[in-house]
Protein backbone atom coordinates (compact mmCIF):
# COMPACT_ATOMS: atom_id res chain seq x y z
CA UNK A 1 0.00 0.00 0.00
CA UNK A 2 1.21 3.58 -0.57
CA UNK A 3 2.55 5.61 2.35
CA UNK A 4 0.17 7.93 4.16
CA UNK A 5 1.12 11.33 5.55
CA UNK A 6 0.50 12.08 9.20
CA UNK A 7 -1.97 14.82 8.26
CA UNK A 8 -3.97 12.44 6.06
CA UNK A 9 -3.95 9.81 8.80
CA UNK A 10 -5.26 12.26 11.40
CA UNK A 11 -8.02 13.33 9.02
CA UNK A 12 -9.05 9.71 8.55
CA UNK A 13 -9.05 9.01 12.27
CA UNK A 14 -11.13 12.13 12.94
CA UNK A 15 -13.65 10.84 10.41
CA UNK A 16 -13.71 7.43 12.07
CA UNK A 17 -12.09 5.72 9.09
CA UNK A 18 -9.81 2.90 10.26
CA UNK A 19 -7.80 0.37 8.29
CA UNK A 20 -7.08 -3.09 9.74
CA UNK A 21 -3.25 -2.81 9.75
CA UNK A 22 -0.84 0.12 10.02
CA UNK A 23 2.94 0.34 10.10
CA UNK A 24 4.49 3.44 11.66
CA UNK A 25 8.22 3.34 10.91
CA UNK A 26 11.18 5.70 11.27
CA UNK A 27 13.76 7.18 13.60
CA UNK A 28 11.62 10.05 14.95
CA UNK A 29 10.40 8.62 18.25
CA UNK A 30 8.59 11.85 19.10
CA UNK A 31 6.42 11.77 16.00
CA UNK A 32 5.81 8.03 16.35
CA UNK A 33 4.64 8.57 19.93
CA UNK A 34 2.30 11.34 18.77
CA UNK A 35 0.79 9.03 16.15
CA UNK A 36 0.35 6.23 18.69
CA UNK A 37 -1.45 8.69 20.98
CA UNK A 38 -3.65 9.78 18.07
CA UNK A 39 -4.83 6.19 17.63
CA UNK A 40 -5.57 5.95 21.34
CA UNK A 41 -7.41 9.29 21.32
CA UNK A 42 -9.58 8.00 18.47
CA UNK A 43 -11.07 5.44 20.86
CA UNK A 44 -13.87 6.94 23.03
CA UNK A 45 -12.81 7.46 26.65
CA UNK A 46 -15.64 5.36 28.04
CA UNK A 47 -14.54 2.27 26.08
CA UNK A 48 -10.76 2.59 26.20
CA UNK A 49 -10.40 0.06 29.01
CA UNK A 50 -11.85 -2.59 26.71
CA UNK A 51 -11.28 -1.28 23.17
CA UNK A 52 -7.66 -0.07 23.36
CA UNK A 53 -4.57 -2.14 24.15
CA UNK A 54 -0.86 -1.35 24.02
CA UNK A 55 1.93 -3.91 23.82
CA UNK A 56 5.70 -3.87 23.46
CA UNK A 57 7.19 -6.51 21.16
CA UNK A 58 10.20 -6.69 23.49
CA UNK A 59 8.04 -7.65 26.46
CA UNK A 60 5.38 -9.66 24.63
CA UNK A 61 7.80 -11.97 22.86
CA UNK A 62 5.29 -14.15 21.01
CA UNK A 63 3.46 -12.40 18.12
CA UNK A 64 0.55 -14.82 18.62
CA UNK A 65 -0.45 -12.75 21.64
CA UNK A 66 -1.20 -9.83 19.33
CA UNK A 67 -3.12 -12.02 16.90
CA UNK A 68 -5.25 -13.51 19.68
CA UNK A 69 -5.97 -10.05 21.05
CA UNK A 70 -7.00 -8.78 17.62
CA UNK A 71 -9.30 -11.79 17.13
CA UNK A 72 -11.00 -11.16 20.49
CA UNK A 73 -13.82 -8.67 20.16
CA UNK A 74 -14.15 -5.70 22.48
CA UNK A 75 -16.85 -5.69 25.14
CA UNK A 76 -17.55 -2.04 24.39
CA UNK A 77 -17.34 -0.13 21.12
CA UNK A 78 -17.45 -1.24 17.52
CA UNK A 79 -13.68 -1.47 17.05
CA UNK A 80 -10.65 -2.56 19.02
CA UNK A 81 -7.38 -0.63 18.50
CA UNK A 82 -4.07 -2.31 19.37
CA UNK A 83 -0.73 -0.46 19.32
CA UNK A 84 2.44 -2.58 19.27
CA UNK A 85 5.64 -0.63 20.03
CA UNK A 86 9.25 -1.76 19.43
CA UNK A 87 8.03 -3.91 16.54
CA UNK A 88 11.52 -3.82 15.02
CA UNK A 89 12.08 -6.83 17.29
CA UNK A 90 9.90 -8.85 14.93
CA UNK A 91 10.44 -7.00 11.67
CA UNK A 92 14.16 -6.25 11.61
CA UNK A 93 15.57 -9.06 13.70
CA UNK A 94 17.18 -6.74 16.24
CA UNK A 95 16.33 -4.33 19.01
CA UNK A 96 16.70 -0.63 18.38
CA UNK A 97 20.21 0.35 19.39
CA UNK A 98 21.45 -3.25 19.45
CA UNK A 99 24.40 -4.59 17.51
CA UNK A 100 23.99 -5.34 13.83
CA UNK A 101 23.76 -9.04 14.57
CA UNK A 102 20.17 -10.31 14.68
CA UNK A 103 18.58 -11.52 17.90
CA UNK A 104 18.34 -15.26 18.34
CA UNK A 105 14.59 -15.29 17.70
CA UNK A 106 13.21 -12.96 15.05
CA UNK A 107 9.98 -12.86 13.11
CA UNK A 108 11.90 -13.30 9.88
CA UNK A 109 12.50 -16.95 10.67
CA UNK A 110 9.66 -18.88 12.26
CA UNK A 111 7.85 -16.89 14.91
CA UNK A 112 6.26 -14.61 12.30
CA UNK A 113 3.99 -17.29 10.85
CA UNK A 114 1.07 -16.20 13.01
CA UNK A 115 1.52 -12.60 11.86
CA UNK A 116 1.75 -13.59 8.20
CA UNK A 117 -1.50 -15.52 8.47
CA UNK A 118 -3.14 -12.58 10.21
CA UNK A 119 -1.97 -10.11 7.54
CA UNK A 120 -3.62 -12.25 4.88
CA UNK A 121 -6.89 -12.36 6.81
CA UNK A 122 -7.07 -9.50 9.33
CA UNK A 123 -9.97 -9.06 11.73
CA UNK A 124 -12.30 -6.44 10.18
CA UNK A 125 -13.35 -5.04 13.57
CA UNK A 126 -9.78 -4.60 14.84
CA UNK A 127 -7.01 -2.15 13.99
CA UNK A 128 -3.44 -3.20 14.73
CA UNK A 129 -0.74 -0.51 14.64
CA UNK A 130 2.88 -1.67 14.52
CA UNK A 131 5.41 1.00 15.55
CA UNK A 132 9.01 0.23 14.56
CA UNK A 133 12.36 1.97 14.23
CA UNK A 134 13.05 0.02 11.04
CA UNK A 135 12.01 -3.07 9.09
CA UNK A 136 13.98 -5.57 7.05
CA UNK A 137 12.24 -5.75 3.69
CA UNK A 138 13.91 -9.08 2.89
CA UNK A 139 11.94 -10.84 5.65
CA UNK A 140 8.93 -12.78 4.41
CA UNK A 141 6.77 -11.45 7.25
CA UNK A 142 7.71 -7.86 6.36
CA UNK A 143 6.82 -8.42 2.71
CA UNK A 144 3.41 -9.63 3.85
CA UNK A 145 3.09 -6.65 6.20
CA UNK A 146 3.95 -4.10 3.51
CA UNK A 147 1.49 -5.73 1.13
CA UNK A 148 -1.45 -5.19 3.47
CA UNK A 149 -0.54 -2.35 5.85
CA UNK A 150 -1.02 1.38 5.55
CA UNK A 151 2.48 2.82 6.07
CA UNK A 152 3.28 6.11 7.85
CA UNK A 153 6.97 7.03 7.66
CA UNK A 154 8.60 9.16 10.37
CA UNK A 155 12.19 9.73 9.30
CA UNK A 156 12.61 12.96 11.21
CA UNK A 157 15.25 15.29 9.83
CA UNK A 158 16.24 13.01 6.97
CA UNK A 159 12.88 12.93 5.25
CA UNK A 160 13.48 9.29 4.28
CA UNK A 161 15.50 6.34 5.52
CA UNK A 162 18.39 6.77 3.09
CA UNK A 163 18.37 10.40 1.91
CA UNK A 164 20.48 11.42 -1.06
CA UNK A 165 20.41 15.15 -0.40
CA UNK A 166 23.22 17.07 1.31
CA UNK A 167 23.44 17.25 5.10
CA UNK A 168 22.68 20.97 4.91
CA UNK A 169 19.07 20.11 3.96
CA UNK A 170 18.67 18.00 7.09
CA UNK A 171 20.19 20.74 9.22
CA UNK A 172 17.79 23.23 7.69
CA UNK A 173 14.88 20.99 8.65
CA UNK A 174 16.41 20.64 12.12
CA UNK A 175 16.46 24.41 12.56
CA UNK A 176 12.85 24.78 11.45
CA UNK A 177 11.74 21.92 13.68
CA UNK A 178 13.53 23.33 16.74
CA UNK A 179 12.16 26.83 16.15
CA UNK A 180 8.65 25.38 15.75
CA UNK A 181 8.88 23.36 18.96
CA UNK A 182 10.07 26.40 20.89
CA UNK A 183 7.30 28.54 19.40
CA UNK A 184 4.71 25.97 20.41
CA UNK A 185 6.04 26.24 23.98
CA UNK A 186 5.83 30.06 23.90
CA UNK A 187 9.56 30.60 23.41
CA UNK A 188 11.80 32.02 20.74
CA UNK A 189 15.46 31.10 20.25
CA UNK A 190 18.27 33.49 19.39
CA UNK A 191 20.07 32.75 16.14
CA UNK A 192 23.33 32.64 18.09
CA UNK A 193 21.79 29.94 20.30
CA UNK A 194 20.39 27.89 17.42
CA UNK A 195 23.79 27.23 15.86
CA UNK A 196 25.37 25.43 18.87
CA UNK A 197 22.12 23.55 19.44
CA UNK A 198 22.21 22.19 15.88
CA UNK A 199 25.93 21.50 16.13
CA UNK A 200 25.29 19.35 19.18
CA UNK A 201 22.35 17.41 17.73
CA UNK A 202 23.48 17.20 14.10
CA UNK A 203 20.91 15.21 12.13
CA UNK A 204 19.95 12.96 15.05
CA UNK A 205 16.26 13.67 15.64
CA UNK A 206 16.25 11.98 19.07
CA UNK A 207 19.09 14.15 20.35
CA UNK A 208 17.50 17.31 18.93
CA UNK A 209 14.09 16.62 20.48
CA UNK A 210 15.74 15.76 23.81
CA UNK A 211 17.81 18.96 23.80
CA UNK A 212 14.80 21.11 22.89
CA UNK A 213 12.60 19.51 25.55
CA UNK A 214 15.22 20.07 28.24
CA UNK A 215 15.72 23.67 27.13
CA UNK A 216 11.98 24.31 27.29
CA UNK A 217 11.95 23.06 30.88
CA UNK A 218 15.15 24.92 31.70
CA UNK A 219 13.79 28.22 30.33
CA UNK A 220 10.36 27.89 31.93
CA UNK A 221 8.81 31.28 32.68
CA UNK A 222 10.95 33.16 30.16
CA UNK A 223 10.37 34.28 26.59
CA UNK A 224 13.56 33.33 24.77
CA UNK A 225 16.39 30.81 24.72
CA UNK A 226 19.90 32.26 24.73
CA UNK A 227 23.30 30.84 23.82
CA UNK A 228 24.13 30.66 27.53
CA UNK A 229 21.08 28.46 28.06
CA UNK A 230 22.17 26.12 25.27
CA UNK A 231 25.70 25.93 26.62
CA UNK A 232 24.36 25.12 30.08
CA UNK A 233 22.08 22.34 28.84
CA UNK A 234 24.21 20.60 26.20
CA UNK A 235 27.77 21.09 27.45
CA UNK A 236 29.73 20.92 30.66
CA UNK A 237 32.53 19.29 32.66
CA UNK A 238 33.91 19.00 36.20
CA UNK A 239 32.93 16.09 38.38
CA UNK A 240 32.10 17.08 41.96
CA UNK A 241 31.14 13.91 43.86
CA UNK A 242 28.88 10.89 43.57
CA UNK A 243 25.96 12.82 45.08
CA UNK A 244 26.47 15.89 42.90
CA UNK A 245 23.39 15.13 40.80
CA UNK A 246 20.90 15.04 43.68
CA UNK A 247 22.61 17.99 45.36
CA UNK A 248 22.15 20.03 42.17
CA UNK A 249 18.51 18.92 41.93
CA UNK A 250 17.93 19.96 45.54
CA UNK A 251 19.29 23.42 44.71
CA UNK A 252 17.23 23.65 41.51
CA UNK A 253 20.46 24.01 39.51
CA UNK A 254 19.61 22.32 36.21
CA UNK A 255 22.88 23.30 34.53
CA UNK A 256 24.96 21.63 37.25
CA UNK A 257 22.70 18.57 37.34
CA UNK A 258 22.96 18.11 33.58
CA UNK A 259 26.74 18.48 33.73
CA UNK A 260 26.97 15.79 36.39
CA UNK A 261 24.66 13.42 34.50
CA UNK A 262 26.78 13.83 31.38
CA UNK A 263 30.00 13.28 33.30
CA UNK A 264 28.60 10.18 35.02
CA UNK A 265 27.40 8.62 31.76
CA UNK A 266 30.63 9.40 29.93
CA UNK A 267 32.55 7.86 32.83
CA UNK A 268 30.65 4.61 32.29
CA UNK A 269 27.97 5.00 34.96
CA UNK A 270 24.91 2.88 34.20
CA UNK A 271 21.84 5.16 33.72
CA UNK A 272 19.67 2.79 35.77
CA UNK A 273 22.04 3.16 38.71
CA UNK A 274 21.82 6.95 38.51
CA UNK A 275 18.02 6.73 38.27
CA UNK A 276 18.01 4.49 41.33
CA UNK A 277 20.05 7.07 43.23
CA UNK A 278 17.63 9.84 42.28
CA UNK A 279 14.67 7.60 43.14
CA UNK A 280 16.12 6.86 46.58
CA UNK A 281 16.60 10.56 47.22
CA UNK A 282 13.05 11.39 46.11
CA UNK A 283 11.54 8.68 48.31
CA UNK A 284 13.78 8.99 51.36
CA UNK A 285 14.99 12.59 51.58
CA UNK A 286 12.66 14.82 49.59
CA UNK A 287 9.67 14.23 51.92
CA UNK A 288 11.73 15.76 54.71
CA UNK A 289 12.20 19.01 52.83
CA UNK A 290 9.64 19.26 50.03
CA UNK A 291 5.95 20.09 49.93
CA UNK A 292 3.58 17.10 49.47
CA UNK A 293 2.66 18.27 45.97
CA UNK A 294 6.30 18.44 44.93
CA UNK A 295 7.01 15.00 46.40
CA UNK A 296 4.08 13.45 44.51
CA UNK A 297 5.16 15.12 41.27
CA UNK A 298 8.76 13.96 41.75
CA UNK A 299 7.70 10.37 42.44
CA UNK A 300 5.53 10.42 39.31
CA UNK A 301 8.44 11.78 37.25
CA UNK A 302 10.81 9.07 38.49
CA UNK A 303 8.18 6.39 37.82
CA UNK A 304 7.61 7.65 34.26
CA UNK A 305 11.34 7.68 33.59
CA UNK A 306 11.77 4.16 34.94
CA UNK A 307 8.89 2.91 32.80
CA UNK A 308 10.24 4.67 29.70
CA UNK A 309 13.74 3.21 30.21
CA UNK A 310 12.25 -0.28 30.42
CA UNK A 311 10.06 0.13 27.34
CA UNK A 312 10.24 2.28 24.24
CA UNK A 313 10.49 5.72 25.75
CA UNK A 314 13.85 6.72 24.28
CA UNK A 315 17.55 6.68 25.01
CA UNK A 316 18.28 6.24 28.77
CA UNK A 317 20.67 9.20 28.85
CA UNK A 318 18.11 11.54 27.29
CA UNK A 319 15.39 10.29 29.62
CA UNK A 320 17.67 10.82 32.63
CA UNK A 321 18.55 14.36 31.52
CA UNK A 322 14.87 15.14 30.99
CA UNK A 323 14.11 13.92 34.51
CA UNK A 324 16.74 16.05 36.25
CA UNK A 325 15.64 19.16 34.35
CA UNK A 326 12.01 18.54 35.33
CA UNK A 327 12.94 18.02 38.99
CA UNK A 328 15.11 21.15 38.99
CA UNK A 329 12.32 23.19 37.38
CA UNK A 330 9.96 22.11 40.14
CA UNK A 331 12.58 23.00 42.73
CA UNK A 332 12.89 26.54 41.33
CA UNK A 333 9.13 27.13 41.10
CA UNK A 334 7.91 25.05 44.05
CA UNK A 335 7.55 26.38 47.56
CA UNK A 336 9.39 25.14 50.61
CA UNK A 337 12.02 22.46 51.03
CA UNK A 338 14.60 21.80 48.39
CA UNK A 339 14.76 24.63 45.94
CA UNK A 340 12.35 26.66 48.01
CA UNK A 341 14.82 29.12 49.44
CA UNK A 342 16.00 27.36 52.54
CA UNK A 343 19.10 29.01 53.96
CA UNK A 344 20.72 25.73 54.99
CA UNK A 345 21.35 22.89 52.57
CA UNK A 346 22.82 19.51 53.18
CA UNK A 347 24.95 17.41 50.84
CA UNK A 348 23.84 13.78 50.56
CA UNK A 349 24.29 11.28 51.89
Amino acid sequence: MPALTREALEAQLAAGEFQPIYLVVGDDDGEKDDIARAFQAAVPDESQAFAFQRYSALETGDPSVIVNSARTMSFLGDRKVIVVTRAEKWFSGKRKGADDAADDDDAGSGSGDALEAYFERPEPASTVVFVAAEVNRTFRVVKALLKHAVVIECWGLKGEKDPRGPATEALGRAGRLAAGLFKRAGLSIDRSALDPLLSHAGTDIAVLRGDVERLILYCHGRKSVTVDDVNAVVAGTALIDQWAIVNAIEQGNAAAALRQVRIAIEAGEVPYKTLGQIGWWVRSKLPQMGSPDRVRAAVDAVFRTDLAMKSSGGEPRILLERLVVELCARARTGGGGAGGGSATRRAWP
